[in-house]
């Protein structure tokens, strides 16, 4: 930097703040005249002399050779235009690009949820966003951890929480997501429907870890608590897998009512003391941006709220 300042280089950060005047320098060159310019950028004559000047100090070089009634534009100063309209250029075409990015919903979109609405709900849901907005495509990431949106590049995150913490990002409630259990009409056929707390002791409990203490389950019906001891028959690390299980008829456990909605439909599963809750939490989608966020973000968060809220409807 010091060798480029002992040369009468000019240190191209420099030129930051001078967009506009490298701007009225090309519009000279390109109209032969500063009066010309001015007309086309909306400022006086003495203005865009102004500018010229300014520029022309930064490069430590004359841009313009200065004539009574004409200015044309010096060996160095046609050099200089040359490349700094290609940068003009692109710099219109980025400026462009993200406008549309605001108001046209197209582009790549990052979306991040936990394993268990991933795999479950999400499917058909980008499914159909996807058939309604095809110039949009998406990339799923599933973890139970909280990724940073900025750091990880990603649009969107579903995440579900009972008590969100403050953060630097803003956050939409989208729906209610409460944590019943189920099991499959075979599993109950063989083994019997417990009718209170106390009778899930003696059936194979599906347990996930992510979700509840393994020694204990906490059942909460209108302001009424019950805690019930474990002894798991089968334990897993996350909701998604339990929720599997069940499925197969490995017993009771937990899952979100929207996942259970499309298998208590088919009668794939049934709902097991249906007016207890095991947990409650709010889905929320996170973003970086709120109402200055990219078109393909505010569409893929609207068409995600209604299908929620239509599964949710569904299934109450």
């Amino acid at each position: 930097m010091e060798t480029q300042k002992r040369a009468g280089v000019a240190d191209p950060q420099e030129l930051g703040g001078s967009l506009d005047d490298i701007r009225a320098f090309c519009t000279v060159v390109e109209l032969g005249s500063i009066s010309a310019a001015a007309g086309r950028l909306g400022e006086t004559k003495g203005a865009i002399s102004r500018r010229v000047t300014r520029l022309e100090g930064r490069l430590s070089t004359t841009l313009l050779a200065r004539r009574p009634r004409a200015v044309s534009a010096t060996e160095e100063g046609l050099a200089f235009h040359a490349k700094a309209r290609d940068a003009l250029s692109l710099l219109g075409d980025a400026a462009e690009a993200a406008s549309e990015a605001r108001s046209l919903p197209q582009g790549h979109l990052r979306v991040t949820a936990p394993a268990d609405l991933g795999v479950d709900l999400l499917p058909p849901i980008i499914t159909g966003f996807r058939r309604q907005y095809p110039q949009i495509t998406v990339e799923l990431l599933l973890t139970s951890s909280a990724l940073d949106l900025t750091s990880h590049r990603i649009d969107i995150a579903l995440r579900a929480s009972s008590d969100l913490p403050d953060m630097e990002y803003r956050a939409i409630p989208l729906v209610n997501l409460d944590v019943r259990l189920y099991a499959t009409p075979a599993y109950l056929g063989e083994r019997g429907e417990p009718q209170v707390p106390g009778d899930l002791s003696s059936h194979d409990l599906v347990v996930a870890r992510d979700l509840m203490s393994t020694a204990a389950m906490t059942l909460t019906r209108r302001g009424r608590v019950e805690r019930v001891a474990l002894r798991p028959a089968v334990q897993t690390s996350e909701l998604a897998s339990a929720s599997r299980v069940v499925l197969a008829g490995g017993g009771i456990g937990p899952m979100p009512g929207l996942v259970a909605t499309p298998a208590l439909e088919d009668n794939r599963l049934q709902a097991v003391l249906p007016d207890w809750t095991v947990a409650s939490a709010q889905l929320y989608a996170i973003t970086v941006a709120g109402r200055h966020a990219p078109a393909r973000v505010r569409v893929f968060k609207e068409f995600v709220h209604e299908e929620l809220n239509r599964l949710g409807g569904r299934g109450a």
